[in-house]
């Protein structure tokens, strides 16, 4: 069995490796990206909502370029919400900022009681671009 290729992006090796995984997988012309929060650089939560939410997606964009991937590759989306009637509207302001337009990717949103003091995550799955 091969190991498993992991992707990091630049700069945040330590909080990975503190928390022991990693940002993504590359398997095939997938890529599995591990669930991205809005922390600051200490990899404490940004307090401010939208400022989390915002944050999270740009750590999302930084695994991505890694992989040599955009949002426009990404197919499937999870995101994980700790009160979520009070936050779509948020989200989808900042998701749409991120996305773009259609078509869209799948997107499951899960409400949930616990995100380790945060209270926005995002994971995905990308296919990687082929070299042109």
């Amino acid at each position: 069995m091969a190991k498993r290729d992991a992707i990091f992006p630049p700069g945040r090796q330590a909080l990975y490796e503190q928390h022991r995984y990693s940002a993504a997988i590359r398997s095939g012309d997938l890529l599995f990206v591990s669930g991205q929060v809005g922390s600051r650089e200490d990899g404490s939560p940004e307090p401010d909502f939208a400022k989390q939410v915002e944050l999270a997606f740009h750590r999302l964009n930084t695994v991505l370029k890694a992989a040599g991937c955009s949002f426009d590759d990404v197919v499937d989306v999870t995101t994980f919400h700790t009160d979520p009637q009070a936050q779509f509207e948020t989200v989808m302001a900042i998701r749409d900022k991120a996305i773009g337009a259609p078509p869209y990717p799948n997107w499951t949103a899960v409400g949930v009681t616990w995100l380790a003091g945060y209270d926005f995550e995002i994971k995905v799955i990308a296919r990687i671009p082929q070299a042109a």
